[in-house]
């Protein structure tokens, strides 16, 4: 009986030790909450930028607005974990491409890089406001 009740009791740790290590890594790997006002610093070989974004995120999918030197154009992307990415289109000059962000979000600020369609690549930092 003695031994039984061993077992049961090293079961029911070993059960509530899993049980706990699943939940801690769940909410490790939930995506950061980025809704709300950011102010970007964009550092390019032709000089920097300081565009804004009005973001809202619905879990990964991430939707809103950047305005900057090129004027205002919405945007779309995605939040997973700590990673986010996003793009926008814009009219420079009668010209239309691509905007690509690409970086990581810890808590109220965000850092990665971003490619300018076929017109070069930079870094960005931003800071929630």
């Amino acid at each position: 009986m003695k031994r039984l009740r061993k077992y049961i009791i090293a079961a029911i740790t070993i059960t509530t030790a899993a049980f706990m290590l699943a939940a801690i890594l769940t909410v490790g790997a939930q995506s950061k909450n980025v809704s709300g006002n950011w102010k970007l610093t964009i550092e390019t070989p032709n000089g920097p930028g300081s565009p804004s974004l009005v973001l809202k995120q619905e879990g990964e999918k991430l939707t809103g607005t950047y305005k900057g030197r090129f004027g205002e154009a919405p945007l779309e992307g995605t939040v997973k974990g700590n990673e986010i990415k996003f793009t926008v289109k814009v009219n420079a000059q009668g010209q239309e491409f691509q905007i690509e962000y690409a970086g990581t979000v810890e808590d109220t600020t965000m850092k990665g890089k971003v490619k300018f369609g076929e017109f070069g690549e930079g870094t960005f930092s931003g800071k929630k406001e």
